[in-house]
């Protein structure tokens, strides 16, 4: 622990002074690394909370007096500004620091401007009321040439901004969709999707401009406006299935990996934008024919490629299968994925061997007949030391019993019933246990036999 903290103590100092003339950091730099290095040392040589408290009250209290005083100048603010930041972190009441990191944010030069509106962002939330003294020096940064204070302005949008005071920024953050750099796109695209969330009807007007970032050049636009039709197609699926042959490219694209290697994760192609894209489809496919035959072939070559090689490729496979048993069914891909619900299951891993489970749940939705396939192996699942796994377990084989199996599957019910402890276990249980006798009234007499 002690080699982490020198490590970022003396990593710190070059962090926040980077941009500093070079005949005068000397006295600064020392200054700031003695000061907040102080101070986290202090802090993790203490050994009782009692102790800690009483150190950062002076600390505070010394803060407090400096961001105070007027003869305290802007370099010296940002370097306060990081001390209260961290005293915060650390649960500690630093109020009295909040509006001087608006005026810092308000005030400084790029790198004061920048640590002024970190803190802003981790001071105060959407509905402070000290949020609607920064509206104008955003709107201001949104107007500037500068691309660094462009994106500080559209990165403090998207996390916290006033619900009331978003018409004075939204022509702006809209002419941002056609800048000339992605970064500056992408910031855009993710500020529009906040204000989707907190007032959907005053951007209503804009979703022509979000279909044109869907088709951006750059592969980060367009990921990003991927978060904006889930939520809009979440809502309103009807409205968009003209755009699945785009989503289906997109998919094709990904998965045959044609993205920059930037995106990829452990040598797999942008997974999180394969979730996400897998994610839009079920919607779209859903009790819609049309609709899913234009996705059944990208989900074919999801299901082959997403070999189980890491936990990445697991979370794609579980998605894959969820949209192939959420879409219009077609019976060659409800078998390809009831076979990869299989290795799920027979996984020794215990977060892998309850997907499986789960994604079962999807499989009896749609067609009981394939899940009992894995009859055998649910029943195995019982004897799982997890009690997550075996109340998973019994819920499977209360969903898969037939006049086949009822007496098998009851009879392992009643076992677990004997063996467990809790009110609620029971209780359920024995529900189901009766629901089966009722179900099946020549199993019935044999229950009672056997008990």
């Amino acid at each position: 622990m002690s080699d982490i903290v020198e490590k970022t103590l003396t990593a710190l100092p070059g962090l926040f002074l980077q941009n500093q003339p070079a005949g005068g950091p000397a006295a600064p730099k020392a200054t700031f690394s003695s000061r907040l290095g102080g101070l986290v040392r202090g802090i993790t040589a203490l050994t009782s909370k009692h102790e800690e408290e009483k150190l950062i009250q002076q600390e505070l209290n010394s803060l407090k007096a400096t961001v105070s005083a007027p003869t305290t100048t802007l370099k010296m603010m940002k370097e306060c500004m990081v001390r209260l930041i961290y005293c915060e972190m650390l649960g500690y009441d630093a109020s009295f620091g909040y509006i001087h990191a608006i005026k810092l944010a308000q005030q400084g030069n790029l790198l004061e401007k920048r640590v002024g509106y970190l803190a802003v962002s981790l001071f105060l939330h959407e509905n402070h009321e000290l949020l609607l003294l920064l509206v104008n020096t955003v709107v201001k940064d949104l107007q500037s040439t500068n691309l660094v204070e462009i994106c500080m302005a559209l990165t403090i949008v998207s996390q916290i901004f006033p619900r009331e005071m978003i018409p004075a920024v939204l022509p702006l953050i809209e002419d941002k969709l056609q800048h000339s750099k992605e970064i500056i796109r992408r910031k855009a695209v993710l500020a529009l999707y906040k204000f989707y969330l907190i007032a959907p009807n005053q951007v209503q007007h804009i979703h022509i401009k979000f279909r044109k970032a869907l088709c951006d050049r750059d592969v980060g636009v367009m990921a990003a406006s991927l978060h904006i039709y889930l939520r809009m197609i979440k809502e309103n699926s009807s409205g968009y299935k003209d755009l699945t042959g785009s989503f289906v490219t997109i998919l094709k694209q990904v998965v045959g990996g044609k993205l920059p290697v930037d995106f990829n994760y452990h040598s797999v192609p942008a997974p999180w934008l394969q979730i996400q894209l897998l994610r839009i489809l079920g919607l779209l496919g859903k009790d819609d024919q049309r609709t899913s035959e234009l996705m059944y072939d990208v989900l074919d070559e999801s299901l082959r490629r997403a070999e189980l090689n890491h936990n990445v490729t697991y979370a794609i496979l579980f998605e894959c299968v969820h949209t192939v048993y959420s879409i219009y069914p077609k019976s060659e891909l409800l078998e390809k994925a009831a076979k990869c619900i299989g290795k799920f299951v027979l996984s020794p891993k215990i977060n892998l061997k309850y997907l499986g489970l789960k994604a079962l749940t999807y499989v009896i939705q749609q067609d009981p007949t394939l899940a009992l396939q894995h009859q055998m192996t649910i029943i195995e699942c019982l004897d799982h030391p997890d009690p997550i796994i075996k109340r998973e377990t019994l819920e499977l084989l209360y969903r898969i019993t037939n006049a086949q199996n009822v007496t098998v599957i009851v009879q392992k019910m009643l076992e677990y019933l004997h063996q467990s402890k809790e009110e609620y276990i029971i209780v359920n249980l024995v529900g189901k246990i009766a629901e089966l006798a009722e179900k099946y009234p020549l199993f019935g007499s044999g229950v009672i036999k056997y008990r």
